[in-house]
């Protein structure tokens, strides 16, 4: 009996299991793993990618939710020594406290409902992360991508590329699932920058600052912060106040932060 009709994916898991080999063989050769690193795998369902990654790493941890899943996964790698599995929510799962002696590895199939809440989760876990490799819906790693003044651009994409070198791999079509979602997926590689490009001093009020203009996207810049900056800071940054936040870089986001900084500490 297979184990796709022995464990029904789970709607409130967001569980899509992968599996096409092909696929697997490409994201296993995308993440190039090795026996010195400490890799984390997030969601591993059924161990489709698991199986590949014990055969080239030593140290291999596995967070999942679903104690069915856990119970085939113990079962199936029940003689691996160099498995450690974790029943828990991966939104609240502290990923330093895997970082013994050095950083991790973050890999793994994100369940789409909950995909934006756990990447600024992990983003909270940066400084303790060698790399990440994440399957996402497609539209979700366009955004992380995304460009100043294109549709997709806006929260996610600032944050994520504050803190990470975003860099998107290859597509992966619904058939390469049981069962096939009715997006098409992505492979995207995050590098978290040791020396960040454009550095805010206080990486709370620019995440506060950038989660505010984006949420009023609709309105002017002036508009959308102007409990927290006037037109003429705005100015002092070299930006236009009329501007749609989604026309602003980065580098222009952290300036805007860093004069609310300056302000508080004024006060």
């Amino acid at each position: 009996m297979s184990l796709h009709k022995q464990h029904k994916p789970r709607k409130r898991f967001g569980q899509n299991f992968l599996q096409d080999s092909f696929v697997i063989d490409q994201i296993i050769h995308a993440i190039n793993p090795s026996n010195q690193q400490t890799i984390v795998e997030i969601g591993p369902g059924q161990g489709a990618i698991t199986a590949q990654l014990l055969e080239q790493c030593q140290n291999l941890h596995l967070i999942e939710i679903d104690r069915d899943l856990i119970e085939h996964l113990q079962t199936r790698f029940s003689h691996n020594d160099n498995l450690h599995i974790h029943n828990a929510d991966a939104l609240k799962f502290r990923f330093c406290d895997l970082a013994v002696d050095k950083k991790i590895r973050l890999v793994g199939n994100l369940p789409y409902n909950i995909s934006t809440p756990l990447l600024f989760h992990i983003l909270e876990n940066s400084d303790c992360i060698d790399d990440m490799h994440f399957m996402l819906q497609k539209e979700v790693v366009d955004r992380m991508s995304a460009e100043p003044g294109s549709k997709t651009y806006g929260r996610l994409s600032v944050m994520i590329q504050y803190h990470c070198q975003v860099e998107s791999l290859f597509n992966v079509a619904p058939e390469s699932f049981s069962p096939p979602p009715k997006v098409e997926s992505a492979i995207v590689r995050l590098n978290p920058y040791d020396t960040k490009p454009y550095p805010a001093k206080s990486h709370k009020l620019l995440a506060r600052l950038v989660n505010q203009a984006f949420s009023l996207r609709r309105k002017t810049l002036r508009n959308a912060v102007k409990t927290l900056l006037d037109e003429d800071q705005i100015k002092q940054c070299g930006i236009d106040p009329k501007l749609r936040p989604e026309m602003l870089s980065l580098e222009q986001f952290v300036c805007l932060s860093d004069l609310v900084v300056d302000e508080a500490d004024r006060e």
